[in-house]
């Protein structure tokens, strides 16, 4: 297929706005590949500053889409994790390596290393399924997400408000 460049995200995100962030960040956190998410957030602080889209507003959108992307996935490792990882590291032998440093992370860590390894590319999104499969507190899961995820999108979204000048 065609690679999506920043332009084409910068006319979706206009015609759609918030909607088609929010749904490209969903499907960001579920480790879709193909989705080249650092495009995504710089494109939306991009258009933060030439359209004046609202910053809080467009965090707060993408921190919920990348939550409820998540829980998704932490659902799918709560109620089936095993048979999934293994099917996952036999189809991509790649990702086995990520896969159990992202174990190792939240054996050592715990919940520091929930909020660690959402700072981490590739090791952001599998966490979800890692805890999941740990069956991991929820509650815990989600707070450290929120944080890591907030953290992780204000950077990429600041980047793009920040250095738009350079793309127009």
């Amino acid at each position: 297929g065609k690679m999506i460049n920043i332009n084409d995200i910068l006319s979706y995100m206009d015609k759609y706005g918030y909607l088609f962030l929010a749904g490209i960040v969903f499907l960001e956190y579920l480790n879709l590949p193909g989705l080249p998410a650092g495009i995504i957030m710089p494109a939306a602080g991009i258009l933060i500053k030439s359209r004046g889209l609202n910053f809080p507003f467009t965090l707060i959108t993408s921190v919920i889409a990348g939550l409820l992307g998540s829980w998704c996935l932490y659902a799918i490792g709560y109620y089936c994790g095993n048979p999934i990882i293994d099917k996952i590291e036999n189809k991509f032998p790649k990702m086995k390596k990520p896969i159990d440093k992202t174990f190792k992370y939240i054996e050592k860590y715990g919940d520091l290393g929930i909020f660690l390894s959402r700072l981490i590319p590739v090791a952001r999104t599998l966490i979800s399924i890692v805890v999941g499969t740990f069956k991991v507190n929820f509650f815990k899961f989600s707070l450290y997400s929120t944080i890591g995820i907030t953290i992780w999108n204000f950077a990429f979204i600041y980047a793009g408000y920040a250095f738009s000048h350079l793309f127009f």
